[in-house]
């Protein structure tokens, strides 16, 4: 096993020099915001989908827009608003009168990087038809199924704040995402230098440094990389935790309508081997499974009104599963 992962560290180290040529790429573009840039790194480097979620003016569609620059991917930016209808978003058929047949009319999901910009303002019809496309990789037209060319990747953002003319996404639907990432404010010095950039500079233009053939090839290495038996126990703990706290010892009776479920396991382990990788490492510590757990486990567990009338949140619990489970 040890010459195994010496040969998985030495492929991680050759083949992931592209990581810190995608992170400089994106920087050129957008000041700070490195937890948002890794969150959509780790979904890239997995085909996890990633929900980002922060108030109105965070950089959140420049970072989704440079990223696909810097990949060379086809993007498209989706805003979804109460009228929108699944076909505005899959395509339709059109019938040509000269043949007497229908053709496909293919929309803007038929691309590698979609921006799902405001998700929650479209309604559960467009919820429905954008969901078989992040779990099957397919949209169906008529009677016919297109495949979805990988990668393929749903970035959609959602603003906190404002809930009037807004649809809540279906628990399915949001389970559908690997990760959920918090996006906040930047500190004094990143809005400087923000508001130097904008005011002094023009738009820079993105190189893309790494192609879809690449892309691909770093994904196969990241299902490779090697995890102990001691994190994937740890792993279960934290899952299992969620929904039975006191056989864990954990205070949580009541507060927890229901816990995380088996895909937050394969999620959690999925993106723990992506941040290995971005660390440089062909291994998983449990450094890397504590880095991603909040955004793989923060909207997978459904809080009681109990715990809300405590001003707890679904942060709160996580931070105690992580608090309190033993670490290998």
């Amino acid at each position: 096993m040890d010459s195994q992962v010496k040969e998985i560290q030495a492929r991680v180290e050759s083949e992931g020099a592209f990581v810190q040529d995608v992170f400089e790429q994106v920087g050129r573009a957008v000041v700070g915001q490195r937890t948002m840039v890794e969150g959509l790194m780790l979904g890239l480097l997995t085909g996890g989908h990633v929900l980002l979620e922060g108030v109105p003016g965070l950089a959140k569609t420049l970072t989704v827009r440079s990223l696909a620059a810097s990949l060379g991917a086809d993007f498209q930016r989706i805003q979804f608003t109460p009228d929108l209808l699944p076909a505005d978003l899959l395509g339709t058929l059109i019938f040509d009168q000269r043949t007497g047949e229908f053709t496909p009319k293919k929309g803007p999901i038929f691309s590698h990087i979609i921006l799902a910009d405001e998700i929650n303002r479209a309604p559960a019809k467009v919820q429905s038809a954008l969901l078989e496309a992040m779990q099957e990789l397919q949209v169906t037209l008529g009677e016919t199924t297109y495949p979805l060319e990988e990668p393929f990747l749903v970035l959609a953002t959602q603003n906190p704040i404002e809930q009037e003319g807004t649809y809540p996404l279906p628990e399915a639907q949001v389970d559908r995402f690997m990760l959920k990432v918090l996006v906040g404010y930047p500190d004094r010095a990143e809005e400087r230098a923000i508001l130097d950039r904008i005011v002094e500079e023009d738009p820079p233009r993105l190189e893309a440094v790494l192609s879809r053939e690449a892309l691909l090839s770093a994904r196969e290495l990241v299902r490779l990389i090697y995890v102990d038996d001691k994190i994937k126990e740890y792993i279960l703990d934290l899952v299992r935790a969620s929904r039975d706290p006191q056989d864990f010892g954990l205070s949580l009776a009541g507060l927890i309508n229901y816990g995380a479920s088996p895909r937050a396991s394969i999620y959690l382990t999925r993106a723990a081997k992506a941040h290995a990788f971005l660390r440089g490492r062909g291994f998983v510590t449990p450094e890397d499974v504590k880095a991603v757990g909040p955004a793989v486990l923060r909207h997978r567990i459904a809080i009681s009104y109990e715990a809300e009338a405590e001003d707890l949140t679904s942060e709160d619990i996580v931070r105690s599963l992580f608090d309190h489970i033993e670490v290998p």
